[in-house]
């Protein structure tokens, strides 16, 4: 959510957690902060330098009595991150999040008492990894048939970069961007007491161009991956002796560094005191 937030992505939001209270509570929170500030950087006039407004124009779902989707417009699996094949014969609730099933048994009982019944109403789409897409859609059925239509009229981001040629490609790109750095991030935090490939041999291993991988992480995170890798392992080391009494020679290996000596010097430059001037409260420390 921030790493999209961050790329300038307003109307990304987070599907809520009713079994996880805390976490509920965090995710409203994300998301009427999304809301908020989509809505002031509209009124203000704004331009997000990186991204234009498109609308996406009939976003198309036909579904059959049973309100089971039997076809839609080329435009549905790429709003909602599916195949195709994964989106034919899925029930129309499957791609609802939770806070829209109420509004969607009230629609299919007004649809399947009269059937003139149109109906505008607001859904949240829940895509295949697990985001929401609010949108504004038409519900109605088809004359001398019992197929039902629903339309929809999506706002999408479209991404600015001087090589996106493609539209929908240019959305995946950027979203694709902001992923594979949470992933690089999460094995660097998952290894941080291995030595850290070079920047060659973690483009391999993620399937990227290894300018691209540099240039992304910095335009995340602000830092090269190595300073990001060095910084993490001396926060690790830094909450180590705070929190244990693990010898202070066994924190410089587990964060990383077979010689203790280099390991005390990056320390102290750091942090600008020595591992060993750390208080350790009751612990008797052995280096």
């Amino acid at each position: 959510m921030l790493f999209e937030l961050a790329t300038g992505n307003l109307t990304f939001r987070l599907q809520r957690d009713t079994e996880n209270h805390q976490l509920d509570e965090l995710v409203v929170l994300l998301n009427t902060t999304a809301e908020k500030m989509e809505l002031l950087i509209s009124q203000l006039g704004y331009i997000n330098p990186h991204y234009s407004y498109q609308n996406l124009v009939r976003a198309t779902l036909i579904l059959d009595n049973n309100f089971t989707i039997k076809s839609f417009s080329p435009e549905v699996p790429i709003l909602l991150e599916y195949h195709a094949d994964q989106l034919f014969e899925l029930g129309f609730h499957e791609i609802l999040a939770r806070p829209s099933i109420p509004l969607w048994e009230v629609i299919k009982a007004a649809t399947s008492a009269d059937v003139k019944t149109h109906s505008t109403v607001q859904f949240l789409f829940l895509t295949s990894s697990q985001h929401l897409i609010p949108s504004f859609c038409t519900v109605s059925r088809l004359l001398y048939s019992n197929w039902i239509i629903i339309n929809s009229i999506t706002t999408i981001l479209q991404d600015l970069l001087p090589e996106a040629t493609d539209a929908s490609n240019s959305v995946n790109n950027r979203q694709s961007d902001a992923i594979l750095i949470q992933n690089v991030r999460t094995y660097i935090l998952k290894n941080l007491e291995n030595p850290l490939p070079n920047t060659n041999e973690l483009s391999k291993m993620f399937h990227v161009n290894e300018f691209k991988l540099k240039d992304s992480f910095r335009h995340f995170f602000n830092t090269s991956i190595y300073q990001f890798y060095t910084e993490e392992r001396l926060k690790k080391a830094q909450l180590l002796i705070l929190q244990t009494g693990i010898p202070l020679k066994e924190i410089a290996f587990i964060s990383g560094y077979n010689d203790y000596t280099n390991f005390y010097k990056a320390f102290k430059k750091r942090f600008n005191y020595s591992p060993s001037e750390l208080k350790r409260e009751n612990i008797q420390d052995k280096i």
